[in-house]
């Protein structure tokens, strides 16, 4: 006779499974992070940090950021009586977790600090953090940050919106942004016709004797539409110009701005993304008329640099989730991470973990010492290797669970879909590797300041030492179809330089040696050489 309903079969007990991964501490298995904090000059905000750590690793926070994938936004044109609303409706874990970041200054409260004064590293940081706990929630703190400077070519429109958008309070809701503590921007650029040809925008900017212009077109992609106000660019009398638009206008009407669907993505699940109609929307144009993409060409970087930082964020995550799975999985009689082939996976992944790191933090450093020079080539040949190496990372990590990693309960599947984002964001690789190829051939100085940065570590490596070679050469052909190598071998030795000068020799020569040896520096992960150090690689980057 069959058992009854709720009888014990014997067959249910949990064995050789690891235990949730909460509660263990960020900052201690990252110390690239923490010796990039302090090299670049932000030591002071790591006891600040380590409690933002706390919360990121906590079993609450991580709950929020698995209930704000799961339970995605919804638009609500309407309300009940027909009354046109175009109000987005978030999950509460999404309000909680938007309030953690605003909160620690994530989003563009560093624009208040002095320049050198690390503020730009510290936020940097916090982001590459709260990154690790959730993605979607990053993309209107990220906006929000790159805002300011762009602002801040009209002083009146920098007064009326700065002191908002810099302001540490979380305030969602539609209201004058005048009576509200704290506001978000957003950015809405893209066309149907044109995704990174942003000059073959459609949008009509007409101008009104009050000094405003009635904005009239349609937007592909507008991210966070339930932002405060939105800088976008327009055709003007004389040319594509950028304007600011708020989703409330002085008087407390509701702008023109029309939400007609939100995207179904593949990952940001959690953050709205929305086509939107222009309808004579009232805007306030920023900048020179004609100069539109000059205006925005700052927010435009700031949100590469967060691109950046967003995935060596999912790097780590990745890497964190697989060093931890397999520290407390056994097979054939030991531990996954003593076996030496698993190991040398492990340890491939924390060497691209530790050099997107270190290159993050260095891009950060820049920003906050105005190194505009270096910035202009290292930023984007920076965002087309990170990112581009983030999807493969994760989908090894994956795999270090096996089929655990499969399944949506061990959070790997939302890393995987996440990983592919931040290299389509702001100029996918080709746009993006044609931009390195742009500050190469205009503007020699950014050239300069990059080599100069590379050769710091001139004679350390014989094998770096024939990459600096090659790169020279490379930057001589200026040919649009290697544009990608170029990018490529630009960001790479700009890692191998920081990690020889830096890391520890074991992290060093492991990274020189399996991404600079004549055989290529892209196979799948974990043919290190026989010489690298994989058990103390792994370990320094366990979370115990």
């Amino acid at each position: 006779m069959p058992p009854g309903p709720g009888v014990d079969l014997g067959t249910h007990e949990v064995t050789n499974q690891p235990p949730p991964l909460s509660g263990y501490d960020p900052l201690a298995c990252d110390p690239a992070l923490v010796d990039a904090v302090e090299r670049e000059g932000a030591g002071g905000a790591l006891p600040t940090m380590r409690q933002l750590g706390e919360r990121i690793a906590s079993p609450e926070y991580r709950e929020h950021a698995r209930l704000a994938n799961e339970n995605h936004p919804i638009l609500r044109t309407h309300d009940r009586y027909g009354h046109r609303v175009d109000e987005v409706e978030f999950h509460p874990s999404w309000h909680t977790l938007m309030d953690l970041s605003v909160g620690w200054g994530l989003h563009a409260a560093p624009w208040l600090a002095a320049p050198g004064t690390g503020a730009h590293v510290a936020r940097a940081a916090g982001f590459y953090l709260v990154g690790q706990l959730e993605q979607g929630h990053c993309c209107p703190i990220s906006m929000t940050y790159a805002s300011v400077p762009a602002l801040r070519h009209d002083d009146e429109l920098a007064a009326a919106y700065v002191p908002g958008l810099t302001a540490r309070e979380y305030q969602p809701g539609l209201a004058r942004p005048d009576s509200k503590t704290g506001l978000l921007a957003g950015m809405s650029m893209t066309e149907k016709q044109g995704g990174s040809d942003v000059r073959a925008g459609t949008t009509v900017a007409t101008p009104s004797s009050d000094g405003t212009y009635r904005l009239t077109g349609h937007k592909w992609f507008t991210s966070a539409p339930m932002n405060d106000l939105f800088l976008t660019l327009a055709q003007a009398p004389a040319g594509l110009t950028c304007f600011v638009l708020p989703r409330v206008l002085p008087d407390g009407t509701r702008n023109a701005i029309r939400l007609q669907r939100l995207k179904d993505k593949l990952g940001n699940r959690s953050n709205a993304s929305a086509e939107l109609e222009y309808d004579d929307a009232v805007g306030w144009r920023l900048g020179e008329e004609g100069r539109g993409v000059v205006t925005i060409i700052e927010m435009v970087s700031m949100t590469r640099l967060d691109c950046v930082i967003g995935s060596a964020s999912v790097i780590r995550a990745a890497l964190t989730e697989a060093v931890h799975h397999v520290t407390h999985r056994r097979a054939f009689g030991e531990r996954l991470v003593d076996q030496p082939l698993m190991q040398a996976v492990v340890a491939d992944l924390a060497l691209e973990s530790e050099a997107a790191t270190a290159l993050t933090m260095r891009l950060a450093g820049a920003v906050d010492r105005g190194e505009t020079d270096f910035l202009r080539l290292a930023l984007p040949a920076s965002k087309y290797l990170v990112c581009k190496r983030a999807p493969a990372v994760v989908a090894e990590a994956l795999e270090c669970l096996g089929g655990n990693g499969y399944v949506e309960e061990s959070g790997m599947p939302r890393l995987y879909r996440e990983a592919p984002l931040n290299s389509v964001w702001e100029g996918s690789g080709n746009v993006t590797a044609l931009d390195v190829l742009r500050a190469v051939t205009r503007e020699p100085d950014s050239q300069e300041a990059v080599l100069r940065e590379i050769d710091a570590a001139a004679g350390a490596d014989s094998w770096f030492d024939r990459a600096r070679t090659e790169l020279r050469t490379e930057l001589r052909s200026r040919e649009q179809r290697t544009a990608r190598r170029l990018a490529e071998l630009l960001a790479l030795c700009m890692q191998g330089s920081l990690l020889l000068r830096f890391a520890p020799e074991e992290v060093a020569s492991a990274f020189v040696s399996s991404r600079f040896l004549p055989d290529g520096p892209w196979r799948t992960a974990g043919t290190l050489p026989a010489a690298a150090h994989s058990e103390a690689l792994v370990e320094r980057v366990s979370p115990g």
